[in-house]
């Protein structure tokens, strides 16, 4: 026979209105904690253990941070989470790489780079809790506007190699003006390597002979991010 702790903990014997599917119909998504979320998303809990306690568990050994779990892979989150099995965990990955794209949705008005911090915000949310390193560029028109965002090169925890005429044949295709790089650092350290230096200067010059100028090179960590323009290096 279950015992009565255990019993209590059943979704089902939950007050009606405290139930997460019940409460996001009356009073709207908003209205639900983290772990209620992650307990519609993941539908059923284990052996004497309610789908609420699971996604708490999820949570509090996440540091209760949706990014700890983003950076777990599917197989991660079934080793580490006794009661996810595979369906589980890509339904959870997939909702927060859905949050992820729409975070990243270009708004009605077409963004503008006016600084640094423009262009950190943009990718910030995309590239700032990758376990990998990625290489991007941003390429503008003459008025600043963002008229492409494309992904260069996908690499391992501490590189990844760009290839600089794949650089600047986005940037003639979408004929633009100028080109902000943009990678990260998995590490959180933000100091350039002397690598990141060689790449800047060969994609800069290459630019002069087709017109593209480089306004920008940053580097993305944890929190925080290096601009070679902040600090005069461009």
């Amino acid at each position: 026979m279950e015992q009565q702790g255990e019993y209590m903990r059943r979704i089902a014997d939950l007050m009606k209105e405290d139930r997460p599917r019940e409460k996001a119909l009356a009073n709207g998504m908003q209205s639900l904690t983290t772990a209620e979320l992650i307990a519609i998303l993941l539908g059923s809990g284990s052996k004497g253990e309610s789908v609420i306690d699971l996604a708490q568990r999820i949570l509090r050994t996440s540091d209760n941070k949706l990014s700890n779990i983003a950076k777990r892979s599917v197989r991660g989150l079934m080793k580490s989470f006794k009661g996810v099995g595979e369906a589980k965990a890509i339904t959870l990955l997939a909702a927060i790489e859905l949050g992820k794209r729409y975070r990243d949705e270009e708004p009605d008005t077409v963004p503008v780079i006016r600084d640094p911090e423009s262009a950190y915000n943009i990718m910030r949310y995309q590239m700032e809790n990758l376990s990998h390193e990625e290489f991007w560029a941003l390429y503008m028109n003459n008025a600043k506007h963002v008229i492409a965002k494309k992904k260069i090169s996908v690499g391992g925890v501490s590189a990844t190699v760009a290839d600089v005429k794949i650089i600047m044949k986005e940037g003639i295709e979408n004929l633009a003006s100028s080109l902000i790089l943009v990678h990260n650092h998995p590490s959180g350290n933000l100091v350039p390597s002397r690598q990141d230096d060689d790449l800047t200067t060969r994609v800069r010059k290459a630019g002069e002979l087709v017109d593209i100028s480089v306004v920008d090179h940053i580097i993305i960590g944890r929190g925080g991010y290096y601009s070679y323009a902040c600090e005069g290096r461009l």
